[in-house]
């Protein structure tokens, strides 16, 4: 791209992290670090026959809501994008944006957004951190630009437990590993879980008391200690493995199961399909309450711990495969609840990329009287729900939790019910 510069005024926030602005020929251009509001002087670093994307070059008049960030690594970092923002506005914004999407790619006129639930935690929340190593074997992470990795000297995102451990971890130059994460249990049980691109494990010198795993293609191999951990939800333990997904903020996961349990009228004349279940967050806290609940998950990992935690409920069957496989049977086929009627209460659980298509399809031909769509990108719920209220539901509430501050991911719970 060219030397030539563009002062911009910057309008709003978008997903991504960006702020918006216009370019004198009218195109939208992306600026990461600005705010709304700000005169900028920018650089191209992009240009389509649409947009462009810019390089932040010189603030010429701030945000009066700008704050100095928390971390040095801000602005080289690709993990935070909000740390120049007080915490309440980066509710406020990130609530606006889950609207926007709705609204532009769901086309929902006036979709029922909630004002977002605020973390407890505005720092040190996450029980989960992955890392990237240098050439050097220094524990870093991928920069703003995503195109090396960079060694830290802090991050202000893990929980006690990581934070105060992380910076005693020493590789060796040009190991073969591609990852390495430190996850948190309770009473800050730690396990190190190091991932790379062959069967070969590494030689390690372990002297802290933690859980060491091997992954390589989805197979673990225990280092020290063991290949799971405990985490406490709401007085409830849950056994994760290595390679299994979990929450990465207790606290507000604590809160999306209490808003869930809050928001389905259950009983025990209804059913319930959990799919994409995972080790089993939801189904282990309303199991109970229905009368008969069938889940569905692809992760083998996570289909294990599921089988744990839920041991004690004789009214829950788990299936293993992806939902694209799974729910079109249910559809075509009797009833999987048996002498039940039907599904009643369905939960999705998608990853960033959504229901499938033949999933969604099936959901719609399933029709349970209410779903909760758990979700953690507002652009792909947008586009799911469009399809949701095309195969007879409407949108009933939207409710954002705000599992991670200081950047721009949202995760919200929409409740939908068929008409």
């Amino acid at each position: 791209m060219s030397d030539l510069t563009y002062e911009i005024h910057l309008e709003k926030l978008t997903y991504g992290g960006d702020a918006m602005g216009r370019l004198p020929d009218g195109r939208a251009v992306f600026v990461p670090f600005g705010l709304p509001g700000e005169l900028v002087r920018l650089r191209l670093t992009q240009e389509k026959q649409n947009f462009a994307r810019g390089e932040l070059i010189e603030i010429i008049k701030a945000s009066p809501e700008r704050v100095e960030p928390k971390c040095k690594h801000f602005t080289q970092c690709g993990g935070c994008h909000y740390q120049n923002l007080p915490y309440e506005k980066q509710l406020a914004a990130k609530t606006e944006i889950l609207r926007d999407q709705l609204q532009r790619i769901g086309k929902i006129e006036t979709p029922p957004v909630k004002a977002m639930q605020p973390s407890p935690l505005a720092w040190n929340y996450r029980n989960h951190m992955q890392f990237h190593l240098t050439k050097d074997g220094k524990l870093g992470f991928i920069n703003s630009k995503g195109n090396s990795t960079f060694s830290i000297k802090e991050c202000h995102l893990p929980e006690a437990g990581i934070h105060d451990f992380w910076r005693e971890l020493q590789f060796e130059p040009n190991m073969n590993i591609e990852r390495a994460s430190l996850r948190c249990g309770q009473g800050d049980e730690l396990m190190l879980v190091l991932e790379s691109e062959t069967d070969e494990t590494p030689e390690l010198e372990i002297e802290a008391d933690i859980s060491v795993v091997h992954i390589y293609e989805d197979h673990p191999v225990v280092i020290a200690g063991r290949d799971h951990f405990f985490i406490n939800i709401l007085n409830k333990d849950f056994r994760v493995s290595a390679a299994s997904f979990f929450q990465v903020n207790t606290k507000m996961a604590e809160k999306m199961v209490e808003h869930l349990l809050a928001c389905l009228p259950v009983s025990m004349s209804t059913n319930l399909l959990d799919v994409y279940c995972g080790a089993g967050l939801f189904s282990k806290f309303l199991a109970s309450k229905y009368a008969k609940v069938i889940c569905i998950e692809s992760s083998p990992s996570a289909c294990e711990d599921f089988g744990f935690n839920l041991d004690e409920f004789d009214n829950v069957e788990l299936y293993e495969g992806t939902a694209e496989d799974i729910l079109p049977a249910f559809a075509g086929l009797a009833s999987p609840f048996g002498d039940f009627a039907s599904v009643t209460h369905m939960i999705v659980d998608p990853p960033r990329a959504g229901i499938e298509k033949r999933a969604l399809d099936a959901v719609t031909n399933i029709k349970p009287q209410v779903i909760a769509y758990v979700s953690c990108d507002p652009s792909t719920l947008a586009r799911d729900a469009a399809r949701l209220i095309h195969g007879g539901y409407r949108l009933v509430d939207v409710t954002p939790f705000d599992l991670f501050p200081q950047t721009y991911h949202i995760e919200s719970i929409s409740i939908f019910e068929l008409m």
